[in-house]
């Protein structure tokens, strides 16, 4: 198996309103990614200072449907037309486990 982790921070003026068009568009990225085995994606729950806000972990058979993933057009219209525009900064890890 192998796992992307991917956490984000908004920019201050980002509204609730955008970040539930982050959730939604990401929501539906297994319907139309048939190489994701899990997706699991949640804002965080605000216990401790300093975390990124946001986080996605989705998990695939190997590397390549990773990469199927990351490449795939409707991911990539996402990041683009809906994370890019609001995210202030991103972390990620992918491995295998």
């Amino acid at each position: 198996m192998f796992r992307h982790v991917v956490m984000f921070t908004w920019v201050a003026g980002a509204t609730e309103e955008q970040k539930a068009e982050v959730e939604a568009g990401l929501k539906g990225l297994p319907a139309v990614i048939p190489e994701i085995r899990r997706y699991d994606i949640g804002t965080d729950a605000g216990i401790t200072p300093g975390n990124y806000e946001f986080a996605v972990v989705a998990d695939f058979d190997s590397a390549e449907d990773y990469l199927v993933y990351r490449d795939h057009p409707v991911h990539r219209a996402v990041i683009a037309d809906i994370i890019r525009p609001i995210v202030a900064n991103r972390a990620s890890v992918q491995y295998s486990f």
